[in-house]
């Protein structure tokens, strides 16, 4: 197992610094920084200057190759916006993205596993034509969509709920606070990462069921309960363990969105402020660490196979 994730991380240098190279292209074609600096009362030997001192008179690929030194001496660069080093701006707002993250992909798996064995147990019937039908409609409805619908219930009508920020302004800071403010923008990423889980959960059961060990487990007397969620799940877990490595950076992506519909102060509000004015380091670093992601989640899918079933070698 050692020997495999060693591999894997050396693996994943040279992917890194290809993703890094390709964004770098992509952004540089978009158009320059200085173009937001023009105007009437802004002279072209003041952009000229401007240029030269963020080094953007130098060739495409020397700009890269100084991006590329500097981050392994462990400097991101500083914000052309804010003046701040992108590091540190990436550790500001990481935390409140993460816990976004986190909790919607707990609650996305609490609704899609009891669902999906539901469902399958009761196959065929107007029960399960009633959960995929619920899943379907989840995973197709956009989240936005879903957000501003959320919005307009809980907040404009009824009230109940914040629509904006983390904390309210001039109260005092709280768990309870924070978890009000959070309740709509996890309900909105939890549906769509449920509604997905559940038809592959659904899916997975159905053949496993079918299988003759546990045919012998029912025959044994093992007790229906833990022959569907002991024994039966288990094993469906592998296909869904799959999927929900590929939520990791799909939730990442999402996230951003929701972020900014609901004013979250996370790396979506830093992300786009970024793309709006054109930061290009700050662009870089979000990127950079999105890939990492992709990477570190595809890493760990590959290692908790092995968890779930000890047949898997590497």
């Amino acid at each position: 197992m050692l020997k495999y994730i060693i591999k894997r991380i050396l693996v994943a240098i040279p992917v890194l610094i290809g993703i890094t190279i390709i964004d770098f292209l992509i952004m540089t074609m978009v158009g320059s920084p200085l173009e937001l600096l023009q105007g009437p009362r802004v002279s072209q030997a003041a952009i000229e200057t401007k240029r030269i001192a963020l080094g953007l008179n130098k060739p495409v690929y020397v700009q890269y190759w100084i991006w590329l030194t500097n981050l392994l001496q462990g400097n991101m660069g500083y914000s052309m916006k804010s003046f701040q080093p992108v590091s540190q701006m990436i550790k500001t707002y990481i935390g409140p993205t993460l816990l976004l993250m986190s909790v919607s992909l707990f609650v996305s798996m609490l609704i899609a596993v009891p669902a999906g064995i539901y469902s399958a147990v009761h196959k065929y019937t107007p029960q399960d034509y009633t959960v995929v039908t619920l899943s379907f409609l989840g995973s197709s409805v956009p989240g936005f969509f879903l957000a501003l619908v959320l919005i307009y219930i809980f907040t404009v009508r009824l009230g109940w709920l914040p629509s904006s920020g983390m904390y309210t302004l001039g109260a005092q800071k709280g768990a309870l606070d924070v978890v009000r403010h959070m309740i709509m923008p996890v309900i909105v990423l939890a549906t769509s990462m449920a509604g997905t889980n559940i038809r592959y959960i659904r899916s997975a059961m159905l053949e496993i069921l079918r299988k003759d060990y546990l045919r012998t487990a029912r025959a044994k007397g093992i007790g229906r309960f833990l022959v569907i969620n002991k024994h039966a799940l288990r094993n469906a877990l592998i296909p869904v363990i799959t999927v929900l490595g590929m939520h990791i950076p799909i939730l990442f992506g999402g996230a951003i969105i929701i972020e900014q519909v609901f004013s979250w102060p996370g790396l979506g509000m830093m992300t786009m402020s970024a793309i709006i004015s054109r930061d290009y380091p700050v662009i870089m670093g979000v990127c950079l660490m999105s890939a990492i992601v992709v990477l570190v989640a595809n890493l760990l899918t590959d290692v908790i196979y092995a968890l779930v079933d000890p047949t898997i070698t590497y």
